[in-house]
């Protein structure tokens, strides 16, 4: 698949800013309820800058994989908080145009909405794309929620400068929550039901699951 990227990759935290300001006006929070292949987006850091980017298509109804890909290199961005896609995007891009078929939703490991500027790295790479995409973070970042109720399904908004940005989701009974928000061209009520579907036995979903795998150990 081709991403088109609308802006140099920045050098500095004012100009990973702007981009982010001028990208966000772009990101749409409707979109499709159904998708045939799903992809899940994780990077993987080998010491502190060589980093391994890895994406897996399964298919939406047998979380099979139809196809997979991996790209090797270097963090592209000092680690500062708001701006870490900036590290991943340039390596997740390569692996993302190494892949055959164009796949209809990206489960990002990460955040979309939930980020101080509205525009985290889910938003980011479904606006380059153009496809639809949420984002899965595993630990709290910002806005305030309450602990949703502990059986799997029961969720609780995620707060945001007075907004619901997203929500805290348990996918397994008595587990800890994720943290789930719309990237780009999908409902918050879509991107809850896609994250449940694709956690059948563990607590993340089965794309983002099966790209950590591969980052970590291979291709």
């Amino acid at each position: 698949m081709r991403v088109d990227l609308p802006h140099p990759w920045p050098e500095s935290v004012a100009e990973a800013e702007a981009i982010q300001e001028l990208l966000r006006p772009r990101v749409e929070l409707t979109g499709p309820a159904e998708f045939a292949t799903v992809a899940g987006l994780d990077v993987h850091y080998h010491g502190d800058d060589e980093v391994s980017a890895a994406v897996v298509v399964l298919d939406a109804a047998t979380l099979s994989v139809v196809e997979q890909a991996v790209a090797h290199g270097k963090a592209a961005f000092p680690y500062v908080p708001g701006l870490f896609a900036f590290r991943e995007l340039p390596t997740l891009v390569e692996a993302l145009e190494r892949l055959t078929v164009t796949p209809d939703l990206l489960v990002c490991d990460g955040y979309g909405r939930v980020h101080p500027r509205g525009f985290g790295l889910a938003c980011h790479v479904g606006v380059l794309t153009g496809l639809p995409s949420l984002g899965v973070g595993k630990t709290p970042f910002v806005g305030t929620h309450e602990p949703p109720a502990p059986e799997r399904g029961a969720w609780s908004p995620i707060v945001l400068d007075g907004a619901v940005a997203g929500r805290a989701l348990r996918t397994r009974d008595g587990v800890k929550p994720v943290y789930v928000s719309q990237g780009h061209r999908i409902t918050l009520d879509t991107a809850t039901g896609q994250v449940l579907a694709l956690t059948p036995r563990h607590r993340l979903p089965e794309p983002v699951r099966r790209a950590d795998h591969l980052a970590r150990h291979g291709g």
